[in-house]
């Protein structure tokens, strides 16, 4: 291969990762009293009401990461973490007894770069006393049912290691803690489980699941998370929090809520304490009927709360103290400052037998139609953008390590994997591969997944160049799902590199969008490749909007070694016009040596598939509908279907087209049948020579919303 030739770098986009245990193990922290350690005493014989101050800071959501941390954008939403963990630490260090637990190790990371150290040793105390707590740990609170769990345990690794770092022991999170993800996943109860998570809690649980385990008095179970671990592998203690995360209704005292305080004067007309006392144990009694102990919890805390920390633990102290100082008349109701781990402790004293569940908490619903679904597909294009990022930062990963000290400093610059990191432990919030995020937080969140793309290829390139001995300039194409590739489509000449992050050989087609109509392919022993030209869909060509000029796509299979790269070089032999289908009606199948699909002449639609090896043939057809959306304006319920929430107006869908118009191209690589719905709808079906799966490849959209 010439020097002067220019190099086209792909990634095959698999994801091979394991499920490691979390790195530390069981309690060792000498004279330290955090933790289990730090918890408050409790009475065996009163009802203990374990008060839980935090805040839940969403890592995007209304507003930006950045506008979050540095309260920016108020108008959209009042909100600055920065001011949150300045007033609470001010708080902690008045009062011995306080606690506060914090969640998003992404907002602390911050905040604690851009501390004195003298504040970080003051922190550092706190942590080591037990007065903050961290839970849960992780760079973000995942979502979890549209996320990865390789990128979920990248996330929980980035934020735990810098805890690890920082802390020591006491850094280390006992509980994991999902409050606001719109249902769960026992998945996540079983990583949660095998990184040594002591419990679990969250707050959301479909409203009906509810209303019966309140019955029962099992909102407090045994997860048994998985089918296939031997138990206690996967096995997780976990509790459904009584009011989502939020405090008992009359009892918020941040500055974003509308509660009395507690006055306590009695010169004053409004004097409250008696109404607070009598409130509170009305509360913590209901509360207590639906758990199994004499130990309930409350969250004291909210979206953003403590930003003025002062308001909420003046009245916490009082609330405290007026509460117990009925004790001496009979109460049976004790409250003290506690911690999601303190309070699991006293369940794990109570020795009790507990409810055992064995699969999800999904679908969630907060009423009859209600459904949180629509978050599952929401934002598709996002989703599908943190997809292709996780898979390019595992190849990312393992180059800096192939590559060595040139992978980061080499020919082409400085590269790392760092930046790639931040961003998709970012991308794992429950508000952004979710998609519920607003649209200008959508686009922060794809321009962070991009610079992370930039700083990746660069080490990528830097390391392919030390491994290869070659130092050929590298492009790589990002935009291949609309036939984009603007070294592809211009030259004459130009080598393919191709790495599998996998530790098995792997077998992939490529198809790279070219302007000729005949190449020439070898392989790096210089053996011919074979390779086919069929014609940019008109679908395609309608989405890139101009951005490519592509009249075709480059079809072959590569070859690439368990984690290595192999190379190709392609040679322009022929330009003209794109060729033509090579049969114009509907067709009945296309086949390989294991799979056969057939279609219907009358429709054009799927009809069949054969499995040739075992014999067996699966009827069935295929089609693409909508439904129509609820404006919420009608007697059952006033819900809007939106990101969130799926609700259409009737459970029967719109068929877009009961026919097909179709084309089909055969060659020696692959057979695919083109499929035109309508023209904002269409489908490719695809059969690769020697693949045992069939591709369906389809394009929807512009929609016609008019």
């Amino acid at each position: 291969m010439a020097a002067a030739w220019k190099l086209l770098v792909g990634a095959l986009f698999f994801t091979s990762t394991e499920v490691l245990s979390f790195p530390l193990g069981h309690d060792t922290r000498g004279t330290d009293s955090c933790g289990y350690k730090s918890c408050h005493a409790t009475k065996p014989n009163m009802l203990n009401v374990h008060l839980v101050p935090h805040t839940h800071d969403d890592v995007g959501w209304l507003k930006t990461v950045d506008q979050y941390y540095y309260g920016d954008r108020n108008d959209i939403q009042h909100a600055g973490v920065q001011y949150i963990l300045d007033s609470v630490v001010e708080q902690l260090l008045k009062n011995a007894d306080r606690r506060f637990i914090y969640v998003e190790t992404a907002f602390f990371y911050r905040w604690w770069k851009q501390q004195s150290s003298s504040m970080q040793a003051t922190v550092r105390r706190l942590v080591d006393e037990g007065r903050l707590e961290f839970v849960n740990g992780g760079w973000c609170m995942s979502d979890e049912a549209t996320t990865h769990y390789s990128a979920v345990i990248d996330q929980m690794t980035m934020g735990l290691r810098f805890l690890n770092e920082t802390f020591g022991p006491c850094g280390r999170p006992r509980v994991a803690w999902h409050i606001d993800p719109f249902g769960h996943a026992r998945e996540h109860a079983s990583m949660f489980a095998q990184m040594g998570f002591d419990g679990f809690f969250f707050g959301r649980v479909d409203y009906q699941d509810r209303a019966c385990r309140m019955r029962q008095k099992e909102q407090e179970l045994l997860w048994r998370a998985s089918d296939s671990l031997t138990p206690p592998t996967a096995d997780l203690f976990t509790g459904i929090l009584p009011n989502g995360y939020n405090p008992p209704e009359g009892f918020c005292w941040d500055q974003s809520c509308d509660d009395p305080p507690i006055r306590d004067d009695p010169d004053l007309e409004d004097y409250n304490v008696d109404d607070v006392v009598k409130r509170f144990h009305a509360i913590a009694t209901a509360q207590a009927l639906v758990y199994k102990t004499n130990h309930i919890i409350m969250t004291m805390g909210s979206d953003f709360q403590y930003e003025n920390a002062n308001l909420w633990y003046k009245n916490l102290d009082k609330l405290i103290r007026y509460v117990n100082a009925h004790q001496a008349n009979g109460s049976k109701v004790n409250v003290l400052y506690s911690t999601p781990s303190c309070y699991l402790q006293e369940l794990h004293r109570a020795n009790l037998t507990w409810a055992l569940k064995t699969d999800d908490f999904f679908p969630y619903a907060d009423d009859a139609h209600d459904f949180w679904t629509g978050y599952f597909t929401s934002r598709p294009a996002l989703k599908r953008y943190e997809r292709l990022s996780n898979s390019n930062l595992q190849t990312c990963n393992q180059l800096e390590v192939l590559g060595g000290p040139d992978a980061t400093k080499g020919p082409f610059g400085d590269g790392d994997s760092q930046t790639m990191k931040k961003a998709m432990a970012v991308a794992q919030h429950h508000d952004a591969v979710s998609g519920t995020e607003k649209q200008h937080v959508a686009n922060d969140y794809a321009r962070r997944l991009a610079n992370g793309w930039q700083r990746c290829q660069v080490l990528v390139s830097n390391s392919l160049a030390a491994l290869s001995g070659s130092s050929a300039e590298r492009f790589y194409c990002d935009n291949l799902n609309i036939s984009v590739c603007p070294l592809s489509e211009a030259s004459k000449k130009f080598s393919v590199n191709v790495y599998n992050p996998l530790a098995r050989p792997v077998t992939w087609p490529i198809r790279l969008p070219v302007n000729g109509t005949a190449y020439a392919i070898s392989d790096a022993d210089g053996k011919s490749v074979d390779c086919q030209v069929f014609p940019v869909s008109r679908a395609t060509q309608q989405v890139r909007r101009g951005r490519g000029f592509a009249l075709n796509e480059l079809v072959f299979q590569v070859r690439a070694p368990p984690l290595g790269f192999s190379s190709y070089s392609v040679s322009l032999l022929q330009s003209g016009t794109p060729p033509a289908s090579t049969q114009e009606r509907t067709p009945t199948s296309i086949q390989n040596q294991y799979l056969r699909v057939t279609f219907d002449p009358d429709t054009g639609l799927l009809s069949s598939l054969s499995n040739l090896e075992t014999k067996q043939i699966i009827k069935l057809t295929q089609n693409f509908y909508w439904y129509n959306s609820s404006d919420g304006n009608n007697s059952e319920s006033i819900q809007r279907s939106g990101a969130y929430i799926f609700r259409p107006n009737s459970s029967t869908p719109f068929i877009i087209s009961a026919t097909a118009k179709t084309e089909m191209f055969q060659t020696s690589v692959v057979q695919e049948v083109r499929q035109v719905f309508a023209p904002w709808a269409s489908q490719v079906v695809r059969l690769y020579s020697e693949s045992r799966a069939v591709e369906l490849e389809w394009t929807v959209g512009p929609l016609p919303i008019e």
